[in-house]
């Protein structure tokens, strides 16, 4: 006879009562759950204490994990982490009381083992986020292999119905060269700015030196470089990247260089500073913040 915490195991730590009492008896269920081996998280819904929150919630409504759940899953980059799982039911499907707490969504969705499919993931951060959080899904999925640029341009022209156009203009953004969500973020800044001639990690070498700039625009040599607060982790960190901005500058490179406050926090700021290092006039009359 099996064991209980071994068949939820297997279920990926989730399992419903008749999944288990076709394992298990019905005294091992009760014994397991008095003991505190497992919880009950729903109408003849089970858990192991370390089960994955979302799967979890997706069980006990009888759902799926799906959107920026989903996109954790699958280990996508996300830049907001969900508040509550996001679940999506079956059209018309009542939603169970006695489940756990989540963000639902109705609708027919292809799924594997009870997560919607990578493709579909995408699909539906794209639908329901910002660009910048959306692309940077979408940019993550395509880097990790888990979603392939054909992939998803064929399951965004798949599409039917409201957001259909903004669907598959994102998925044609997508760019698996992009090395981190605030990239992609700061990518969509520019893009929702109209500064669209900036192409993701542009390689400057010559015999001498070599650098990677996260966003560059060719034409005028204005590199975007996107700093997380784990930059510089280390005074040799520092050095290094000291050294390479002198070297970029002396072979006619400007870098910008924007913090995760600049980007999530004050994009309009970030767009005047690009505009006014472009050569373009301003879109407001505000003045460029002191540093």
């Amino acid at each position: 006879m099996a064991d209980i915490v071994e068949v939820l195991n297997r279920r990926g730590g989730v399992a419903t009562f008749g999944e288990l009492r076709a394992l298990v008896p019905a005294r091992a269920i009760r014994g397991a759950l008095t003991g505190g081996e497992i919880l009950r998280v729903g109408k003849g819904v089970y858990t192991l204490p370390q089960a994955p929150p979302a799967l979890a919630a997706a069980r006990s409504h009888g759902g799926v994990v799906s959107h920026l759940s989903a996109a954790q899953h699958w280990g996508f980059g996300v830049i907001r982490k969900p508040l509550l799982p996001h679940v999506t039911l079956r059209p018309k499907q009542v939603r169970r009381r006695t489940g756990l707490p989540c963000t639902l969504h109705w609708a027919d969705v292809p799924v594997l083992d009870d997560v919607t499919t990578p493709a579909r993931t995408v699909l539906d951060c794209i639908r329901t986020l910002p660009l910048s959080e959306a692309l940077a899904v979408a940019d993550s999925a395509l880097r990790s292999g888990g979603l392939s640029e054909d992939e998803l341009l064929a399951a965004a022209a798949m599409v039917r119905g409201p957001h259909r156009r903004r669907i598959q203009r994102v998925a044609a953004l997508a760019d698996r060269r992009a090395e981190s969500v605030l990239e992609s973020a700061l990518r969509a800044i520019a893009i929702e700015a109209g500064l669209e001639d900036f192409v993701p990690q542009v390689l400057v070498r010559d015999r001498e030196f070599s650098a990677r700039i996260d966003l560059a625009n060719l034409r005028i040599r204005l590199g975007l470089e996107a700093d997380g607060f784990e930059h510089h982790g280390h005074r040799q960190a520092l050095v290094k990247d000291c050294r390479r901005h002198v070297n970029l500058t002396i072979r006619g490179w400007r870098v910008l260089r924007f913090s995760w406050e600049d980007i999530m926090y004050d994009p309009e700021w970030v767009v005047e500073v690009v505009r006014q290092a472009s050569g373009l006039p301003p879109l407001t009359n505000r003045i460029l913040r002191a540093a």
